[in-house]
């Protein structure tokens, strides 16, 4: 039964990261680097306090434009208010929220730290395993 499946079980847990007082640019350059299109923003002991995405960047790169000072840090552009999930959260849940909003990632948080990511793209590969397996088909990669 696909209730049984949690985010644990499907959560990509090896995340690009930033702090607040990382660099604009740099953060550009490492997502990037890593073909991403935003990552979580932590304090020193792993606590999320915020995202920044491709589309804080640009506001921010538009912004300094305007004012003619581009740059300065992640904390000045990154989203605060950022919806989180458990990771002993189920996969119809997660398939739920993922329908009522336009997120296509969620950070995944446990005792306060960040400890993944879960992503649109990680439910269908769970959904697919368990389709397969429950048919005799072993999942292909």
């Amino acid at each position: 039964m696909l209730k049984s499946i949690k985010v644990r079980d499907y959560m990509t847990r090896h995340l690009v990261t930033f702090r607040s007082d990382t660099d604009l640019f740099t953060a550009i350059n490492r997502l990037l680097e890593h073909r991403i299109s935003g990552a979580p923003v932590i304090d020193s002991q792993g606590h999320l306090i915020g995202l920044l995405s491709e589309g804080d960047c640009l506001r921010g790169i538009l912004s300094g434009a305007y004012y003619e000072a581009i740059g300065g840090n992640v904390s000045a552009y990154m989203t605060s208010e950022v919806e989180t999930i458990s990771p002993e959260t189920d996969i119809i849940e997660v398939s739920e929220r993922f329908l009522r909003g336009r997120l296509g990632r969620m950070p995944v948080i446990e005792d306060g730290r960040l400890v993944g990511q879960i992503s649109r793209h990680d439910v269908l590969r769970a959904v697919k395993e368990f389709a397969q397996h429950d048919k005799g088909h072993p999942a292909e990669e």
